[in-house]
């Protein structure tokens, strides 16, 4: 094989591992919004639907690793394509994270009763920023777009500042009507996973920035 096609079929195995990073955060990104939902709904079928499809991401970021370990081992890359398979091992290891606080959402679903009230203004608002942040770099990552992968990153404030919000109300709640300490507990811990899938999120679009412009985030 001569070393145009050795070029090309490297190229190709870069893009398949990228494209595979996409896939594999996007169906961690489904766990998230099913979670959410089944809190919303107090479902528990879409609860435990989301517990279960936690091995499928777990073993889909095992398979990413082996690929980057072989790609390592047989390819020897260098500059921006060594930047750019390390990344895909960080991101990995990012998304896998992220399917994990997706199910973690998923067994305080189960933990709140039924009759409960319906779910706080900020922490649908926290759900759905959270959300958009992930989306956003999981597209910056298939583009190998800096700066909306920069643009997510700075989003974290925003994120932190929902969830700062967040925590008093429902501290505050907690002291108005005790009946109701469970219940803001539970949402509490919600809320945490949350602003930790965000800081998840923010990494992503660090490794996104160090691929496309060799350098940290500033």
């Amino acid at each position: 094989m001569n070393a145009h096609h050795t070029v090309k079929s490297f190229d190709a195995e870069l893009e398949r591992l990228a494209a595979e990073i996409a896939d594999m955060g996007e169906a961690a990104l489904a766990q998230v919004e099913c979670a959410l939902q089944a809190l919303e709904q107090r479902d528990a079928v879409q609860a435990r639907r989301v517990i279960d499809g936690d091995d499928a991401i777990d073993t889909r970021e095992r398979e990413i690793s082996h690929e980057v370990l072989r790609v390592l081992a047989l390819r020897q890359p260098g500059a921006r394509d060594l930047r750019e398979v390390l990344a895909s091992l960080r991101i990995a290891s990012d998304i896998e994270r992220i399917a994990d606080h997706a199910v973690a959402i998923a067994r305080l679903s189960l933990a709140i009763p039924d009759h409960a009230a319906p779910l706080p203004e900020q922490l649908r608002a926290l759900g759905v920023l959270t959300c958009d942040i992930v989306r956003d770099v999981l597209r910056a990552w298939r583009s190998s777009d800096a700066g909306l992968a920069h643009a997510a990153w700075q989003r974290d404030d925003e994120l932190d500042r929902t969830h700062a919000v967040l925590f008093h109300d429902l501290l505050d709640r907690m002291r108005e009507t005790p009946a109701d300490a469970a219940r803001c507990t539970h949402l509490l811990f919600v809320a945490k996973n949350l602003e930790r899938i965000g800081d998840h999120a923010t990494n992503i679009a660090e490794n996104v920035w160090f691929v496309v412009e060799g350098e940290a985030v500033r």
